[in-house]
C-alpha cells in the first residue's frame, strides 16, 4: 500500500469515512454520524457488520429489534439536535429493507435527516435470485431498495467500490443542508461491500460540513417590511423551522418588539414559553380558540418555517379576511411560495433579525394587543377546567393525565408523541416551557413512533427526562424498543393511556359517517357477536416482561404519585393508566377536510354528508 491510499474493503471504508464526518454552525462542531442502528442478516452481516466490529473505536453501534424503529430513534435523535447530528441505520436485504420505507417517510416529510444502509443483491450477479432478492421480469436493475427512491432526498445503489467517493460526499451534502435534508439511502450490494480497494486517504480526513444561515435577498427583505407595516391584523405561524435553526430568540425579540401575536404548529409549538403574552398556543384543526379566531381575520400572516399543512390550513377553511395576504420566511423556495405569498427564501433566525431591525419603532395597535391578550386569558381558564379534577380518587380522563404530567415535568424534560387523540388534547392544551420539551410527530403521525424517537432524543441529550405517551392503539403497534431501551440502560418513561381502541379514528369515524365500525377493541363472543366488554389483555404486563418496571395507577391521585415516582426512578419506567372514556378536550375550534360518502342509505352518513357539504362551501384557493 503506497503512503496515499489505504486498503479497506468498501464497508470499512464507508464507516471510516463517516466518522470523520462534522457539522458546524455558530462555531459549535458535532458528529454529523453520531452513531450507527442495525439488524443483522444476510446483506449487511458481514459487510458492515464486520467492519463495525472493526472500528468499533470510532462509530457507536446500537442494537435494535425493528427497522422502522430504528429510523424512528434517528431520527428523534436529529430533531432533539437541531438536525445537526444525524444517525446511520443499516439492515439486511428484502424484508429488513423494506421495513425502513415508513421511517424514511416520516423522516423525509418532517425534513430531519437520517442515513440509511440497506444491503443489496449481488452487484456482480454471480448469485442469482439470491435469498430475498426480488426479481423482475423487464429491469433486472431493479431490487426491494427501490421503494426507497421516492421517499428519499438522495439515493444511490453503490455498484463500484470507487463509486461509493462521490456518492458518500453527495449523501454527507444533503444531510447537513438545511433546505434538502432527509432520510438518505445508499444501498449496498453485499458483494461490494466486502471487496477491497485502494481508497486515497484523503476519503478519510476530518471534513466539516458549514450549516449555513443564509440572509433574505434585499429585495424580498424590502417588500416583507412594507407588507408588515401595511398590515392591521398580522399574525405569525410558528413552524419546526423556528426550531431547527435555533430561532426562538430571534422570535421573541420580534414579537416584544412589534406586539405581533404568534400562533403555532404541531412542529413549532413552544417557539415561545406558554406564558409569554403573545403566545396563542396551536393553531388549525387542533388549535385554540384564540389562535383560530385571529386567524379569521388576520389581514396578514406571516409562516416562518412552517409547511401549511391541512390542520394547520384547517384544510383551506381557516383564513377568511377578504384581503388576507401571506408572508413565508423559509430556509426552501418551495414552502416559502406556497399560498401565494410574499417570500423571504432565508434561515429563521437570520430572517427574523433582518425583519425586526428593518421594522424598527412599529408595532400594532394597542387595541389589537388587547385583544389577543383577552383571547389568550379564556384559553387558560380553558386548560385549566381540562386539567382538573374534583375527584382525586377518580379514574382520570386523558386531559386529566396530561394535567397530572404538566405539574410532574420540569422545564426541561422531553414530552413525545405522534398519534391516535393525544396530538390534539396537546397542541390545544400542553403549556411548553422550552423549546426541546414539545416533541409531536405531525408530519406523518406514525404510529409507534414514540418509543423508538424517545431513545433517540434520551441518546442525544443525556440525563434528560423523556416522557413518551403512548395510547393502548399505539403501543401495540410496535412496543420492541423497550428491550432496546433496557439493553442500553436508558430511563425513559412511558404512560401508556387504556382506553380500549382507536379513540381518534373512532370520532372521526363517528363524524363522517362510519358509525366508530372496526374502530374499538371488543370481545367477540362464542356466537360470533361482538361485546361490548374490554379484550382480556394486559399491556402493563407485557411492558413488564420486556424489562420494564411498571406502576399502575387507577386514581388521579395515584396517577401523581407513579409520574413523579418514575421521572426519579433512573430506569425504563411504564406508567400504566385505565382513563376515563368521557370526552373532556375542548372541541374542534376549525375544520379538517375527510371526505364523507356522496351517496348512501345509512342515515348517520347521508347526515355526515350534509355537514360535509356545509364545511367544504368555506374553502378558499389562496392565490
Amino acid at each position: 500500500m503506497s503512503a496515499r491510499t489505504r486498503r479497506l474493503t468498501t464497508a470499512q471504508a464507508l464507516v471510516r469515512f463517516l466518522s470523520a464526518q462534522y457539522t458546524e454552525r455558530d462555531g459549535v462542531r458535532r458528529r454529523l454520524i453520531a452513531g450507527t442502528w442495525g439488524i443483522f442478516g444476510h446483506g449487511n452481516v458481514a459487510g458492515l457488520g464486520q467492519a463495525l466490529v472493526e472500528h468499533a473505536d470510532v462509530m457507536p453501534f446500537h442494537q435494535g429489534r425493528n427497522e422502522q424503529s430504528m429510523v424512528h430513534a434517528a431520527v428523534g435523535h436529529a430533531r432533539q439536535l437541531n438536525r445537526l447530528s444525524a444517525q446511520a441505520v443499516t439492515t439486511s436485504i428484502g424484508p429488513g429493507a423494506t421495513n425502513l420505507v415508513t421511517g424514511a417517510a416520516l423522516a423525509t416529510i418532517n425534513r430531519l435527516p437520517v442515513l440509511l444502509l440497506p444491503g443489496d443483491y449481488f452487484a456482480s450477479h454471480a448469485a442469482d435470485p439470491l435469498l430475498q432478492q426480488l426479481e423482475h421480469p423487464v429491469e433486472a436493475d431493479v431490487s426491494v431498495n427501490d421503494t426507497l427512491r421516492p421517499v428519499s432526498r438522495y439515493f444511490d445503489r453503490i455498484t463500484r467500490p470507487e463509486a461509493l467517493i462521490p456518492s458518500a460526499l453527495n449523501a454527507m451534502r444533503v444531510l447537513a443542508d438545511p433546505a434538502e435534508t432527509g432520510a438518505v439511502t445508499l444501498a449496498l450490494p453485499q458483494d461490494v461491500q466486502a471487496e477491497a480497494y485502494d481508497w486515497p486517504e484523503e476519503f478519510f480526513a476530518e471534513r466539516v460540513w458549514h450549516v449555513r444561515r443564509p440572509a433574505p435577498d434585499p429585495v424580498e427583505l424590502a417588500a416583507a417590511v412594507e407588507a408588515v407595516r401595511s398590515a392591521e391584523r398580522p399574525l405569525v405561524i410558528a413552524g419546526g423551522g423556528v426550531h431547527h435553526s435555533e430561532a426562538e430568540q430571534a422570535l421573541q425579540a420580534f414579537v416584544d418588539a412589534t406586539g405581533i401575536p404568534v400562533a403555532s404548529t404541531q412542529a413549532g409549538k413552544g417557539s415561545l414559553r406558554h406564558d409569554h403574552p403573545a403566545d396563542l398556543g396551536g393553531i388549525g384543526h387542533t388549535g385554540t380558540a384564540v389562535s383560530d379566531d385571529l386567524a379569521r381575520t388576520a389581514d396578514l400572516v406571516i409562516g416562518v418555517g412552517t409547511r401549511y399543512t391541512d390542520f394547520t390550513t384547517a384544510s383551506g377553511t381557516l383564513f377568511q379576511h377578504p384581503d388576507v395576504r401571506f408572508l413565508n420566511l423559509n430556509i426552501t423556495g418551495f414552502d416559502a411560495h406556497k399560498l401565494a405569498a410574499r417570500t423571504l427564501v432565508c434561515d429563521a433566525r437570520t430572517g427574523l433579525d433582518l425583519l425586526r431591525e428593518a421594522l424598527s419603532g412599529h408595532r400594532v395597535r394597542e387595541e389589537y394587543v388587547a385583544e389577543y391578550r383577552a383571547g389568550k386569558d379564556r384559553w387558560d381558564e380553558v386548560v385549566e377546567a381540562a386539567y382538573r379534577a374534583a375527584d382525586d380518587n377518580a379514574v382520570p380522563t386523558q386531559t386529566q393525565v396530561l394535567g397530572a404530567l404538566d405539574a410532574i415535568v420540569g422545564d426541561d424534560d422531553v414530552v413525545i408523541n405522534a398519534a391516535g387523540s393525544l396530538p390534539g388534547d396537546l397542541h390545544k392544551l400542553w403549556r411548553s416551557r422550552s423549546p426541546r420539551q414539545y416533541h409531536l410527530e405531525y408530519g406523518y403521525s406514525c404510529m409507534g413512533y414514540e418509543i423508538p424517537a424517545a431513545i433517540g432524543v434520551q441518546q442525544a441529550a443525556p440525563g434528560t427526562p423523556v416522557w413518551a405517551l403512548v395510547g393502548d392503539g399505539t403501543y401495540l403497534m410496535m412496543p420492541t424498543e423497550i428491550v432496546t431501551a433496557v439493553q442500553e440502560g436508558l430511563p425513559l418513561n412511558v404512560v401508556l393511556i387504556q382506553n380500549h381502541g382507536y379513540a381518534s379514528i373512532g370520532g372521526l369515524s363517528q363524524e363522517t359517517g362510519g358509525e366508530r365500525f372496526g374502530t374499538a377493541y371488543r370481545f367477540r363472543a362464542a356466537d360470533g357477536t361482538f361485546t361490548g366488554a374490554p379484550l382480556p389483555v394486559d399491556l402493563a404486563a407485557n411492558a413488564a416482561s420486556l424489562g420494564m418496571d411498571v406502576l399502575r395507577a387507577k386514581t388521579v391521585r395515584e396517577l401523581h404519585e407513579a409520574l413523579a415516582a418514575a421521572r426519579a426512578c433512573g430506569r425504563p419506567t411504564c406508567v400504566y393508566v385505565e382513563t376515563d372514556p368521557a370526552p373532556t378536550a375542548p372541541p374542534a375550534e376549525a375544520w379538517w377536510d375527510v371526505p364523507v360518502a356522496e351517496t348512501a342509505s345509512r342515515e348517520a352518513a347521508v347526515e355526515a354528508r350534509e355537514r360535509y357539504e356545509r364545511q367544504v362551501a368555506d374553502r378558499r384557493r389562496h392565490l
